[in-house]
């Protein structure tokens, strides 16, 4: 987006939530004009939407790259072969199955275990090539059938998936997978939910005790998860009828605290079931052949945002963390006088050329929309400039956040 005035927008705002949501995500994210529903499970992002999900975007990628990992991009329409040698073809409920006008079956890639490893297996070939980490940021989509809650539970979503190829040796494994945990957290503390998620024990399977999911309180969650507040980690509902005690500190189970949540990120052992069908081995160092040994970690984005809407929102709209928001000032023009207008412009170019992203209110409307607009856009600081501020040689500055509200001078307005 070059321009960024609202008076220049495609979209704008909506008094009226949809009659078709019900969940604080869909509702506030739309009526924001950032999202605009398609059909269930279906979201466009509208250009101040696509402005958060590429800041959340740009966070995970600079985390990833922090790991080692390197990124591509793999296609989304995967042949029915790769999925029949895992047997997935059959198994797998929710994959969208597509045949073309000569009789070829494709699938729309749920995710990208069937599409990585044989890619993997034209380049590893020998321990000297392990590990090596890859991932992607790519749209995803699954036969959702209850398709509900925003964007919190789609048909089409965007995902970044990290799949992590090893050796046989459990411990370098082990390792690789703790740094995965901690730049998770970075992820999640950057987005400005880090004080609200939890590393979540769930099943691991047959391939390991347990995975890990990240999981954010919310009343808006699906997931049920049972909280150790001695050691701050939890477990999911799905594997608290097999545990005694905190699996992390060993806190008595009856101690933990039943909480809502919102899954945002999971990160697996997947040991050698996807290299086995497909044939992924390596040469150890005696010249021995041994299956690869990997690791997948998913990250949702958009429902990394709606969770970011659930947690911040409150009565009036929107509230973005610092790090995701789509702008990181949002100037008012408040009176539609010449004075006022010439001085909200230099205000503007000001911000601008001192690399500030500011979004520019200079419709032709009332101040009552205005201040409504920008409580509901949920940009951090909002910057009023009317009459009476160019009178003082102030402006209002507002944190939308907590509210507070603070006159600064003009002279200082880089520095507020």
């Amino acid at each position: 987006m070059t321009d960024m005035k609202m008076s220049a927008f495609f979209t704008h705002t909506q008094k009226e939530a949809p009659k078709d949501e019900t969940a604080q995500n869909a509702i506030f994210l739309a009526r924001a004009g950032y999202i605009d529903k398609l059909a269930a499970g279906v979201y466009s992002y509208l250009p101040l939407g696509l402005r958060v999900l590429k800041k959340i975007e740009n966070i995970i990628r600079e985390e990833m790259n922090a790991l080692g990992a390197e990124e591509l991009l793999l296609p989304a329409f995967h042949p029915k072969e790769n999925w029949e040698t895992t047997g997935r073809w059959r198994t797998m409920d929710d994959l969208y199955k597509v045949t073309d006008a000569g009789g070829r079956e494709f699938a729309l890639g749920p995710t990208h275990e069937e599409i990585i490893v044989p890619l993997a297996k034209k380049f590893i070939s020998s321990y000297k090539d392990l590990p090596k980490a890859l991932y992607q940021i790519q749209d995803k989509f699954r036969m959702e059938l209850r398709a509900k809650s925003g964007l919190l539970r789609g048909r089409e979503f965007i995902m970044k998936d990290l799949y992590s190829f090893h050796t046989d040796d459990e411990k370098e494994f082990d390792g690789y997978y703790a740094r995965v945990k901690e730049a998770y957290k970075n992820i999640f503390r950057r987005a400005g939910i880090g004080e609200k998620t939890y590393l979540t024990y769930a099943s691991g399977g047959s391939f390991s005790k347990y995975s890990h999911e990240f999981q954010v309180l919310a009343d808006a969650g699906e997931d049920t998860i049972y909280l150790c507040e001695k050691c701050g980690v939890a477990v999911n509902e799905e594997i608290i009828a097999e545990q005694s005690a905190c699996p992390e500190c060993g806190a008595a189970k009856e101690t933990l605290r039943k909480e809502r949540a919102i899954e945002v990120g999971n990160i697996f052992s997947l040991k050698t079931k996807f290299t086995e069908p497909f044939g992924l081995f390596y040469k150890d160092k005696e010249g021995a052949e041994k299956l690869v040994h990997m690791g997948c970690y998913g990250i949702g984005l958009g429902r990394l945002m709606g969770a970011i809407v659930e947690l911040g929102a409150d009565g009036k709209g929107l509230v973005w963390p610092k790090e995701v928001a789509p702008f990181d000032t949002h100037l008012l023009a408040v009176g539609n006088s010449a004075a006022v207008n010439t001085e909200a412009e230099s205000v503007y170019a000001e911000l601008s050329a001192a690399g500030r992203e500011t979004l520019f209110d200079d419709r032709d409307t009332s101040a009552g929309i205005k201040f409504a607009d920008a409580e509901l856009l949920g940009v951090p600081r909002i910057i009023v400039v009317s009459e009476k501020t160019i009178a003082a040689e102030t402006v209002e500055v507002k944190d939308r956040k907590s509210g507070e509200v603070k006159m600064v001078p003009r002279k200082d307005l880089l520095v507020s």
